[in-house]
């Protein structure tokens, strides 16, 4: 499977291990970013991401910055992107589950590799409900809102 991945300059760190255990496991990874330590601005890389999920590029994305927040609240931004702070696989299930979450985010300075990793794994494995759940995901767009490429 494909997967859109970026972080900013505090977030490399975790993204490149995430990175490397998905890669390890077999899965594509489109890696968008950043690649050094130089300080960079989250929106940007989150905005790479959102389009790589909106245009079909990968069904799911990985955003990782300091806390997670700031990702998760750019990537919010685009149309049909719900994109979740993660930490632990009981929110990684809950926010596939129900809100159909399409983007996880890590904070590298809120959580371990090992944790982050297998937040990662459920997030990935769990299927969207549907059923009661569609109608709340359907309120989160506005009328008529398509994501955009």
């Amino acid at each position: 499977m494909m997967f859109a991945l970026a972080s900013d300059h505090a977030g490399l760190p975790l993204k490149l291990a995430l990175k490397a255990a998905l890669e390890a496991e077999g899965h594509t990874i489109l890696d968008l970013g950043t690649h050094g330590p130089e300080s960079v601005d989250y929106p940007d890389y989150a905005a790479k991401v959102a389009r790589a999920i909106a245009s079909g590029q990968a069904p799911f994305g990985i955003l990782v910055c300091g806390s997670g927040i700031g990702m998760a609240i750019a990537a919010n931004r685009h149309p049909g992107i719900r994109a979740a702070v993660l930490h632990d696989s009981t929110e990684a299930r809950l926010t596939r589950a129900h809100n159909d979450a399409n983007i996880a985010c890590f904070g590298a300075r809120t959580i371990g590799v090992e944790t982050a990793l297998d937040a990662l794994r459920t997030f990935l494995a769990t299927p969207f409900e549907g059923g009661r759940h569609q109608r709340r995901v359907d309120k989160l767009s506005p009328p008529g809102a398509k994501p955009t490429a």
